[in-house]
């Protein structure tokens, strides 16, 4: 039997690549909201003209014959965040724009919303040794994680009266081709052969990689066992800033110097360099534990941390070449 599926984010680094991988499986109709119909996307794809997500968006004619939903889109970043104005910003779209879409899918008819959030809702940081779990009490920092979890929240509400089966999905951060942000930097830095203080850093955090939240998210398309459920994803094999770098300078065929500051210093700096959240990322922990994604639904990570750092970093080499 076909189903369709209409997945907001089309072209994003995460809806895309979710788009381009559902069109892989049989009887999968896909729908994509752009705001330019001139995207490149596979020619199955049914494009619908979106220009913004928000509590007015008429999803009329994306939603028509959709079975699930996929809402990867969403606000991610303005400059200060933290403030009053900011926060409602973020709401706008990500709890407004999420709940409108929600409402509108339940008149539609739509079996199922799988809502992609953050990690940020459980918290920034975990003590070393320590993971988060999906089930934690949530403890989110910032306004885009406060207008993630209230949109959780929202979605769950209406899973609760049976109006539409609700997944929630909280990746860590994710890599993989095409990757942008801080983590191609971090690469580009180290094809360069900069050297880098992060020698000694002796932390641990979580990551995933861009296939294996798709075969998660795809997981949970039609498992019986994912209905209103949450979901941390990571790759289960948490690495060091350290630990991390190395593997990268390996697959790159480089030689980078990683100098082994001591990390109290390289905290105080990078703290009186006015770049706390930087140096949360590089030395602090984040940890995930996702057994409860074994449990419920049998799933493991397909594809190892080490495979998909290799394909990350020859994607980014040939990008680099061409």
């Amino acid at each position: 039997m076909s189903k369709k599926i209409l997945v907001t984010g089309a072209t994003g680094f995460l809806g895309g690549a979710l788009i381009r991988s559902l069109c892989n499986l049989p009887g999968t109709l896909v729908v994509a909201p752009v705001r330019n119909m001139d995207g490149d996307f596979p020619e199955v794809v049914s494009k619908v003209y979106i220009p913004s997500i928000d509590s007015g968006t008429d999803w009329t004619e994306s939603l028509s014959g959709v079975d699930v939903v996929v809402h990867a889109a969403a606000r991610v970043h303005v400059v200060d965040e933290d403030s009053a104005q900011s926060l409602e910003e973020f709401r706008a779209i990500n709890v407004q724009g999420t709940l409108n879409l929600a409402r509108q899918a339940v008149q539609a008819g739509v079996r199922r919303f799988i809502f992609i959030s953050t990690i940020k809702v459980n918290g920034e940081t975990t003590p070393p040794g320590c993971a988060f779990l999906a089930d934690d009490i949530p403890k989110p920092v910032g306004a885009y994680a406060i207008s993630k979890y209230e949109a959780e929240q929202s979605l769950l509400k209406l899973a609760s009266v049976g109006a539409i089966e609700v997944v929630i999905v909280r990746p860590v951060l994710i890599y993989g081709k095409g990757v942008g942000a801080n983590f191609q930097k971090m690469m580009c830095l180290l094809e360069r052969g900069v050297p880098l203080p992060f020698g000694a850093v002796s932390n641990s955090r979580s990551l995933v990689s861009l296939e294996n939240v798709i075969d998660l998210i795809e997981t949970c398309i039609d498992h019986p066992s994912a209905v209103n459920q949450v979901f941390l994803v990571s790759d289960d094999n948490d690495l060091s800033t350290t630990q991390l770098m190395r593997r990268l300078i390996t697959y790159l065929g480089v030689e980078t110097w990683l100098i082994p500051v001591p990390v109290g210093l390289l905290m105080f700096l990078t703290r009186l360099m006015g770049r706390r959240s930087i140096a949360q990322r590089l030395l602090g922990s984040l940890q995930v534990d996702i057994s409860k994604n074994q449990q419920l639904l049998g799933w493991t990570p397909p594809v190892s941390l080490d495979d998909a750092l290799s394909l990350t970093v020859q994607h980014f080499l040939d990008a680099r070449r061409s």
